[in-house]
């Protein structure tokens, strides 16, 4: 009877945990496609799910940060979803690829189109926000992003908590871009490019051998074919001596 009291109790202590778990995970959060290297680009992911059982989804924000303004964001095409890029002025002007840079993107914002009761991202479901951003800045190891995700009952849920150090995650905590060490392509050649070019020289070097190759062959056959020819002349006139000596 214990026993199965027990183990009850346990099974129950582990269902809550489960969903306690499902719960603090089921939040905006943005993720990159690879690597979100220091001073690149990357494309990344915002995953909006939709925790609500007797709505749907049918717009979000996503503010990006003002301490760290990104002057190139593009998104992706998103079926069922109008989108709309917001740019505003910089205090401070952006050295981008050696251009001065006097606003960036600052809000992007994707609307739900189509039927009224067939639209948005619905209960159960979530949805990706692909957008390619850049140039990533080298001063930071994250950029903090504030989204607010509208349902289609009027309720506004706003993901705008930043985490502090040492500190349980907030109830609603912004999405949080972790950006990775700086790669010698984010600065100059890539790591691809220096491949590249390194297989060029190697090529190159390659080339400049079989060709020095060919050019020794060529110089080795002609030397043979003219000693053959001398060897030939010395083999004709040879026989033209012999054949007089015996005529004498």
């Amino acid at each position: 009877m214990n026993v199965s009291r027990i183990a009850l109790a346990g099974g129950v202590a582990a269902s809550t945990v489960l969903i306690l778990a499902g719960t603090a995970s089921a939040h905006v959060s943005v993720q990159p496609q690879g690597e979100a290297a220091k001073g690149g680009y990357a494309t990344v992911n915002f995953k909006v799910p939709n925790e609500r059982d007797n709505a749907s989804t049918t717009k979000v924000e996503v503010n990006f940060p003002t301490d760290h303004p990104l002057a190139s964001v593009m998104p992706q095409a998103v079926p069922g979803w109008d989108i709309q890029v917001t740019k505003s002025k910089l205090a401070k002007p952006l050295d981008m690829h050696g251009q001065k840079i006097n606003e960036a993107v600052s809000k992007v914002t994707w609307t739900a189109t189509g039927d009224k009761n067939d639209r948005g991202i619905r209960p159960g479901d979530f949805q990706q926000f692909p957008l390619s951003i850049g140039q990533l800045p080298e001063d930071t190891d994250q950029l903090v992003f504030k989204a607010i995700q509208t349902y289609d009952n009027k309720e506004v849920v706003r993901w705008i908590e930043e985490q502090k150090d040492g500190a349980e995650e907030p109830e609603s905590p912004a999405p949080v871009l972790k950006l990775t060490a700086a790669t010698a392509g984010e600065h100059g050649a890539s790591a691809g490019d220096k491949s590249g070019a390194d297989a060029t020289a190697q090529t190159a070097d390659k080339q400049t051998t079989a060709a020095a190759a060919a050019s020794s062959s060529d110089t080795t056959a002609r030397v043979l074919g003219i000693v053959g020819i001398v060897i030939g002349v010395a083999g004709v006139a040879f026989g033209v001596l012999a054949g007089r000596r015996r005529v004498a």
